[in-house]
């Protein structure tokens, strides 16, 4: 172990000495369990269309880019500051391709038209396996595409928040800090909503959340720690989105 971080710091002497060829291959190797890491989390919400070599290309962008422009004398591990380069790399070019095709996007509107006229038959919450019947789809296919949808989403806000922060003559650092009470009411009541939501999960639903988002494992990894096929954990994960999706759209919204 001490002779590996030995190795590192060599190559990271080289590289910041005079950005020599192999140290840098050498310490590319080496941080690519961290962009595999991110490739592997965000292409959870992404469509089989979408290639994992061209999320990964993307990926080793930011993670070049983090090399050339990190300063190891500043207070900071390079881990921290290259994770956010990475997925910010990936993020940027997914935004950049457009990568939801027109008929997702026209099938993710009808997947919410057809959820918005059975519940306001019902007057419930419907099951996704009611919305594929109504449909005449099969259930992962609603699932998959709710997921892509939510994810969508989150790219438009985050494009929406990079023009505000943008008007042509001036950059405005936002204080994300200073919330006005009504925001801090709704969001309080937002958080109690996906918490009531999240209880009446079941404990394998409950266990994947937590994993993912909170423990920020991936899908493989938590495969491993339940014992069950990366498929069947992306179906779950898949699922539950779908369950506390009205929530999680309000909270985008609010963004």
């Amino acid at each position: 172990m001490d002779e590996l971080k030995d190795q590192e710091k060599y190559y990271w002497q080289m590289w910041t000495a005079s950005r020599d060829p192999h140290a840098g291959d050498m310490l590319v190797q080496r941080y690519m369990p961290l962009v595999q890491y991110h490739v592997q989390r965000i292409s959870a919400g992404l469509p089989k269309n979408v290639s994992r070599d061209d999320i990964k290309s993307l990926g080793l962008m930011g993670l070049l880019d983090a090399l050339q422009k990190f300063d190891p004398n500043r207070d900071l591990k390079f881990d921290t500051y290259a994770s956010f380069r990475v997925r910010g790399a990936i993020i940027d070019g997914l935004r950049k391709e457009d990568w939801m095709p027109r008929s997702a996007r026209e099938k993710a509107k009808k997947v919410d038209a057809k959820i918005e006229e059975l519940e306001q038959q019902s007057l419930r919450h419907v099951e996704a396996h009611e919305v594929a019947a109504a449909l005449n789809m099969p259930v992962d296919e609603v699932y998959q595409i709710t997921q892509e949808h939510l994810f969508a989403n989150v790219l438009s806000m985050d494009d929406q928040s990079a023009d505000d922060d943008h008007d042509g003559t001036a950059f405005t650092l936002r204080d994300h800090h200073s919330i006005l009470p009504e925001e801090q009411l709704v969001k309080g009541e937002l958080i109690q909503d996906l918490a009531s939501v999240i209880t009446q999960l079941n404990d394998k639903e409950q266990t994947v959340l937590s994993l993912f988002y909170t423990e920020e494992l991936t899908l493989t990894e938590i495969g491993e720690v339940m014992n069950l096929s990366t498929s069947r954990i992306s179906q779950i994960h898949s699922k539950c989105l779908f369950k506390l999706r009205k929530l999680l759209a309000s909270e985008y919204s609010q963004s």
